[in-house]
């Protein structure tokens, strides 16, 4: 990122980034909502919730908390008009050490 003095002001301003191929064009929620599957998959979400069913030994509270920061993250993003190209960058989610 860049910090830029226009005419007295300033704004923060960022080199524009262009998608390449068939998906250029805006960007969907439904791409957003695929980064966060994307993201807890990475993190064996769907194995630790089916572990709490069948055990009934809760996740382990990180694991609960990153899971709900990217659910936060999805949401957030989502409602950016527009939303950003690089939404899937790692500025815009949560991290989970170990993942």
């Amino acid at each position: 990122m860049r910090f830029a003095v226009i005419e007295g002001s300033r704004e923060w301003t960022e080199p524009a980034r262009h998608r390449s191929g068939p998906a250029s064009g805006a960007v969907l929620v439904e791409d957003v909502e695929a980064e966060a599957r994307r993201r807890l998959r990475s993190c064996r979400i769907d194995e630790w919730r089916t572990r709490e069913f069948i055990t009934g030994r809760p996740m382990p509270d990180d694991v609960r908390h990153f899971a709900m920061q990217v659910e936060f993250a999805a949401t957030a993003i989502s409602r950016l008009s527009p939303i950003p190209d690089d939404f899937d960058n790692d500025v815009y989610w949560p991290r989970l050490m170990g993942c």
